[in-house]
């Protein structure tokens, strides 16, 4: 990229934790249920407790208002990815169930603040039209990091241990924690954030939009990987080429998503993405073919790209003090679901699996319909930002 906001601070500084994050995250995703079936002999009850206390610091995101009382965001986001490194490389040592709670837990608080930091960041350090831009390259390059961990896994998995393989792994985001722990790319004449939760009647539809989304995400990470085994066979072999696709075209398709934001605005983007969910998830409900179901699984991961819309808008709307809180309380909502949404998908999928799906049609609708009232003129911003 040869835009201004490449040569600043913040965009190396955020760039070089995203890397390492994703990396941690990734390398702790794609061995993490081997592993505790092959080393610590876990059974499918253990695997769910240790997604569901996955999901526990996502919905506690909202402290991360109170811990910028004692440290800045910027190291706040660096110690979060240490932090992170930490909780994956003492995975590969602790097999146990509780030791696997114990180290999820610290991985995923790691992860979830530094998204809320980075996101908020983000959006303070970055203009109207740079914000779409920078997140993303961002993404497209958290796409590119995906793409070298599953190599470098596939190649590691012949000759280290799994112990091993979370330790390195995991020592890349504790050296990019530490690194940016030493640096200090901060401007002082931004406002200063609100150190408390901000709830505020003219920001209820970035909040209704952030909770459907995340409703309707957990339909996504939940069931349709498990539809496309139970349903249609997928082998690991299956899956892991979809993963490689699907990160391979994010990798291109972020950035472009971040400049569309800026030439049609975000409720163009969010309508297509919108509306195009809903035709997925009825694929999803009613296709009796393989082929399609893995294309409307790619294209599903496509449109979660889209998102950052609702983050943009966030930005065009909220009092610049009420970033920080704005995007605490956001990642909050969007866990929500979490808390729910798995378990009574699963209780429906034994009666009728579509059930499951066509609730993600509506979700999708209601989406569709709220995002209809984002205001039009709001266009305007992404064209002169404001100052």
């Amino acid at each position: 990229m040869t835009d201004q906001y490449k040569k600043r601070g913040m965009y190396i500084f955020l760039l070089l934790l995203a890397i390492g994050s994703g990396a941690a995250f990734q390398g702790w995703r794609t061995l993490l249920n081997n592993f505790a079936v092959d080393v610590g002999g876990l059974d499918g009850l253990g695997i769910g407790i240790i997604q569901s206390v996955r999901e526990v610091p996502g919905f506690l995101a909202l402290l991360a208002i109170y811990l910028i009382l004692f440290i800045r965001e910027h190291r706040l986001a660096a110690l979060s990815v240490a932090i992170m490194g930490l909780g994956v490389v003492l995975t590969g040592l602790l097999p146990s169930l509780s030791g696997l709670i114990l180290t999820t837990l610290l991985m995923s608080f790691g992860f979830h603040y530094f998204e809320t930091m980075n996101q908020s960041l983000t959006l303070q350090y970055f203009s109207h039209t740079e914000a779409p831009l920078v997140m993303g390259r961002l993404r497209s390059v958290g796409a590119l990091t995906n793409i070298v961990v599953g190599g470098a896994i596939y190649v590691m998995a012949r000759y280290f241990e799994y112990s091993q393989m979370f330790a390195i792994l995991g020592t890349v985001a504790v050296a990019a924690g530490f690194w940016g722990l030493t640096r200090d790319p901060s401007q002082s004449d931004l406002p200063p954030q609100r150190k408390k939760m901000t709830f505020k009647m003219k920001y209820w539809l970035y909040y209704a939009l952030t909770f459907m989304g995340g409703a309707r995400r957990q339909i996504f990470v939940a069931f349709a990987v498990f539809l496309l085994v139970k349903k249609f066979g997928f082998t690991i072999q299956h899956i892991t080429i979809l993963f490689v696709l699907n990160n391979v075209l994010n990798y291109f398709a972020n950035p472009l998503i971040g400049k569309a934001v800026n030439r049609f605005g975000e409720r163009a983007v969010l309508t297509i993405e919108y509306s195009s969910l809903i035709l997925v998830f009825l694929g999803y409900a009613y296709t009796e073919s393989a082929w399609l179901a893995a294309s409307l699984y790619v294209l599903d991961n496509i449109l979660f790209n889209f998102s950052m819309g609702i983050k943009t808008f966030y930005q065009k709307i909220a009092d610049p003090q009420d970033i920080a809180s704005g995007m605490a309380v956001g990642f909050t909502i969007n866990h929500v679901a979490a808390v729910f949404i798995p378990a009574m998908g699963g209780l429906v999928w034994i009666s009728n699996y579509r059930s499951v799906f066509l609730a993600a049609v509506a979700m999708s609708l209601i989406s569709l319909l709220l995002a209809q009232i984002i205001p039009a003129q709001l266009r305007r911003k992404s064209i002169n930002p404001l100052t």
